[in-house]
């Protein structure tokens, strides 16, 4: 089995502020509540490696790997991976933002393989992912639509 989600909210604000919020990778411990830390390594051209780390899980622990995104600000996506893999044998990341009716819709489709010797198996990482994906996402709504609002003050 591969692992696989497809997430996606409409968010209420700008393309520019959605797309430009979103792809601030620096700034993302402010936009996701999981991330304690992200660091910039590199920027070539569109795109960025950088360090995530997450805060302490209930043992103390803190898991952390460097990535990869290139956004196409042109197409509005981005295409990302894990370059540190950790748990997976690989984590790719695509993400879409499409002007609609009411705002912009924000996709994320996560396809991935977890390592034979990984604590959980493909099937429970899909759970775990859609489930902490859409809170994610629902986060990151309210606080660009909070934004949005306060630009059009």
């Amino acid at each position: 089995m591969i692992g696989h989600t497809d997430n996606e909210i409409l968010i209420d604000a700008p393309m520019d502020l959605v797309w430009d919020m979103t792809n601030d990778v620096e700034n993302w411990p402010r936009l996701f509540s999981e991330y304690a830390s992200a660091e910039i390594i590199e920027n070539t051209g569109h795109t960025v490696r950088f360090r995530l780390s997450l805060h302490p899980d209930e043992n103390g622990k803190v898991w952390s790997w460097v990535s990869e995104r290139t956004p196409d600000p042109v197409r509005r996506t981005v295409d990302a991976h894990r370059v540190e893999t950790g748990v997976f044998q690989y984590m790719v990341i695509h993400w879409e933002y499409e002007q609609k009716p009411g705002g912009v819709l924000m996709r994320w489709v996560q396809d991935f393989k977890m390592k034979p010797d990984a604590p959980i198996d493909d099937a429970a990482m899909t759970d775990r992912l859609n489930r902490n994906t859409r809170v994610q996402m629902e986060l990151i709504k309210g606080k660009l639509e909070s934004a949005a609002a306060a630009v059009t003050r």
